[in-house]
């Protein structure tokens, strides 16, 4: 079949418009690794659909940059691969911004300060850190719970550390007494103890932790992201979502409602 030089260049028009919208449909796609079992900051409900005080937020940042949320569910060890390889645009999962994180990652502004909790059996003689020793201890694999446990094995004096890649495994091995006490964010576990009987939190830990989103080192995004949430936390809207899912509204100092720069290791 003989081809005109006029119909080469109408197909190669209509296929760069063809392509050019298919980019545009990417474009308007915001990607987004979760951890999918980590009420109330992420999980899946009945119907297998997100929900959570970071989705909510997620979704409305995607809102005001006029893009879609795509929310796909990994392991909490995957989340880190995905962003660091540019798979995903945006990470939740109540990560701690950390220095050394920051060497291959980047972060959004904190959007709640963290303590770290610790779950035992209700009727566990376990009242402080000085009632671990010899005991079993757990907590999420490459957590923040898990690197200041190990971190202060010596001084604690656990008798064993077990890793969970998982809460719901990790809080059914405590019940089963396979662990004397775990550790996680406390709004995590208070959130589980909601949900579950026979369990108790006796000790809180101040870490100073900052909770935020995660997102691939310089990501084009970044500055954008950063930039919706300070206006998210200036007009009211960042306090609305927290009291939906806490219960309680943020202090007027706290990291949910104060608009800061893109963290970087030295602030």
């Amino acid at each position: 079949m003989k081809i005109s030089r006029r119909g080469v260049i109408g197909f190669l028009a209509a296929a760069t418009m063809a392509a050019s919208g298919t980019m545009a449909l990417a474009a308007g796609v915001l990607r987004v690794a979760s951890y999918p079992a980590n009420p109330p900051w992420e999980f899946k409900d009945a119907s297998g659909n997100f929900q959570g005080f970071e989705v909510d937020i997620v979704k409305e940042i995607a809102k005001r940059l006029d893009m879609t949320p795509k929310i796909e569910g990994m392991d909490f060890k995957a989340l880190f691969v995905a962003s660091a390889s540019r798979r995903v645009d945006l990470v939740i999962s109540s990560l701690t911004i950390t220095n050394d994180r920051l060497k291959s990652q980047s972060f959004t502004q904190p959007i709640v300060a963290g303590a770290l909790g610790f779950a035992t059996l209700a009727n566990e003689n376990i009242h402080g850190l000085g009632d671990l020793k010899g005991k079993v201890v757990g907590s999420i694999a490459t957590s923040f719970g898990e690197n200041w446990l190990k971190q202060r094995k010596d001084k604690i004096g656990y008798r064993s550390y077990k890793s969970y890649d998982t809460l719901s495994n990790m809080l059914t091995d405590l019940t089963n007494g396979r662990v004397d006490a775990v550790a996680n964010d406390i709004v995590g576990l208070r959130y589980a103890m909601t949900k579950m009987k026979g369990l108790d939190v006796p000790i809180e830990i101040q870490t100073g932790e900052k909770f935020a989103m995660m997102m691939p080192k310089n990501a084009p995004l970044l500055q954008k992201i950063n930039d919706a949430m300070s206006a998210m936390k200036k007009d009211g809207t960042m306090k609305a979502i927290y009291h939906h899912w806490f219960g309680v509204d943020p202090k007027p100092d706290s990291y949910t409602l104060t608009a800061m720069p893109v963290p970087t290791a030295t602030n």
